[in-house]
């Protein structure tokens, strides 16, 4: 991983950590990548701890971890229907300002 990316995953989750809390929300851990072999994103529960959003980023496109990011944190609060939605709307927002930092390669081998 590269340390752009690195920058820009961190920078992402912040910025995601932000939103889910001012909506309420409970905020996961974020960690890169997944402990499951062949997945592109999991989630794991803990009793009464924080669940944790993995996700691969390399040989993916940062539009489909920036996708696999904010469903982690719909999932993580086991929002549906409208919740959902309106949440899904206002974390997007908040990082779909463009592409990744420049010099970033859209597809990261």
């Amino acid at each position: 991983m590269t340390l752009s990316l690195t920058l820009e995953f961190a920078h992402t989750v912040r910025r995601l950590g932000r939103v889910a809390r001012s909506l309420g929300l409970e905020v996961p851990g974020f960690r890169t990548p997944p402990r499951l072999a062949g997945v592109d994103r999991s989630l794991r529960r803990r009793a009464g701890g924080s669940p944790t959003v993995a996700v691969r980023l390399k040989g993916r496109p940062w539009s489909a971890v920036q996708a696999d990011l904010v469903d982690g944190v719909i999932a993580a609060n086991a929002l549906t229907g409208h919740d959902a939605d309106r949440a899904r709307a206002a974390l997007w927002a908040a990082i779909a300002d463009g592409p990744p930092s420049v010099g970033m390669p859209a597809r990261v081998a």
